[in-house]
């Protein structure tokens, strides 16, 4: 199915490319945007900061859904191979987070021994704790596929409360954290059980932010009759449309992903057509990839840029000596007042804004003492890298692009 993954011989003979676009970035990030992300607590209030492997690792694909929607199925599907430690049920059969990956050998690597190998894109994974490191786990495995993308299995969703809390961890919040670095998410719902219950809710919410690289499938689409997947079809766009709250209509794939006969043939050419597109726009994620982390890199320093203004501009307006705890509730209160003016005093567009909800949660634990005051220099250096560092790079994109 994916044979030509490990065949594409014009990415090969271009290495001096793919080299010079990700020492780029790396630079870029260490020398301009990583210092102004220490000095105004970034990694406090967002996400950890960036290592090497965040910029060498092979495109992810991560697979979202609730229980038996065939998640761990898909994958298989993909690979044309068992995935070493997973088990397929009708019942929730994975409860970790499982990133299959390439090895020369067939095996499992536990979460806390992922944490330690600085060749693995894991490592800041770490403050999740050990409850969340003992359901993580990377399954290696010698596969054409797995030479040019990586693959994270996800735990099947519930509904209830009971299941939140059983997790012993922040579901959502390692959600968001796998959504901000993978190049693609996709979305599976099972056509017999379209009910998004309220943790599969959150964990959409958690994916916030990141809704260009979303694809939704509607699987095991050959068990409905063809006016029934019409219906659902459409109760699947009217639940994603209440869910995610964007203008955007999300490209929704139709089919069955795995290897068994069509129970209902009908649609067999439709479901075809679907599955084409959906494995072309996956073989497209290695020619892509360094676009990609542009554009992550990009918007991580706008909302640096942004989280450096919010910091200094509390720390100006806290008082020198007294009335220190009832200013900062005073100004936790008028945060959104404080983004508002923000935007309007530096040009800001709205949407470089972080969740104002979440960071006067997050405010509320800091010492507003500790910040730091506004330096222009700074800011300059982010501007500069944003505006002409960027374009100074674009060339070899362009050039990695001819050559894929």
């Amino acid at each position: 199915m994916f044979s030509w993954m490990g065949k594409n011989e014009k990415a090969k003979k271009s290495p001096e490319v793919i080299h010079t676009v990700t020492e780029g970035l790396k630079d870029l990030y260490k020398k301009k945007l990583k210092p102004v992300e220490d000095f105004y607590r970034f990694h406090d209030f967002h996400s950890p900061a960036l290592e090497d492997a965040d910029f060498d690792n092979k495109p992810m694909v991560l697979v979202v859904g609730q229980y038996s929607t065939g998640k761990t199925t898909f994958i298989k599907y993909l690979l044309e191979q068992d995935i070493p430690g997973s088990r397929i049920g009708p019942e929730p059969t994975t409860d970790s987070f499982i990133a299959v990956m390439h090895g020369e050998t067939e095996g499992v690597i536990p979460g806390n021994a992922l944490m330690v190998d600085p060749n693995k894109p894991f490592r800041k994974l770490n403050p999740f704790g050990n409850t969340f490191l003992n359901r993580f786990m990377c399954a290696h495995l010698p596969n054409k596929v797995l030479e040019s993308i990586s693959l994270i299995d996800t735990p099947g969703i519930l509904s209830g409360a009971k299941q939140r809390v059983s997790r012993g961890y922040d579901f959502p919040a390692v959600l968001q954290w796998f959504a901000e670095r993978v190049d693609r998410i996709i979305l599976l719902f099972d056509a017999h059980k379209l009910e998004i219950s309220d943790e599969f809710s959150e964990a959409i919410r958690a994916l916030k932010g990141n809704e260009d690289k979303i694809r939704v499938v509607l699987n095991k689409a050959d068990m409905v009759e063809t006016q029934q997947l019409m219906r659902v079809y459409g109760a699947l766009m009217w639940s994603l449309g209440k869910v995610f709250n964007t203008p955007e209509v999300l490209r929704v794939y139709i089919g069955s992903f795995w290897s068994e006969p069509l129970m209902i043939p009908d649609n067999r050419r439709l479901f075809e057509l679907e599955e084409q597109d959906l494995f072309q726009d996956i073989q497209n994620l290695p020619r892509n990839s360094a676009l990609r982390k542009l554009n992550d890199l990009v918007k991580r320093a706008r909302l640096v840029r942004v989280h450096a203004h919010i910091i200094s501009h509390l720390k100006k307006e806290m008082p020198s000596v007294f009335g220190k705890d009832n200013k900062k509730k005073q100004l936790i209160n008028k945060l959104p007042v404080i983004f508002a003016k923000i935007q309007l005093e530096h040009h800001i567009s709205p949407g470089d804004f972080p969740d104002c909800a979440k960071m006067q949660e997050q405010l509320a634990i800091h010492d507003f003492k500790k910040f730091h005051a506004l330096k222009p220099q700074m800011i300059e250096i982010l501007d500069e890298m944003l505006t002409v560092d960027i374009a100074k790079l674009m060339p070899y994109f362009v050039k990695k692009l001819r050559n894929c």
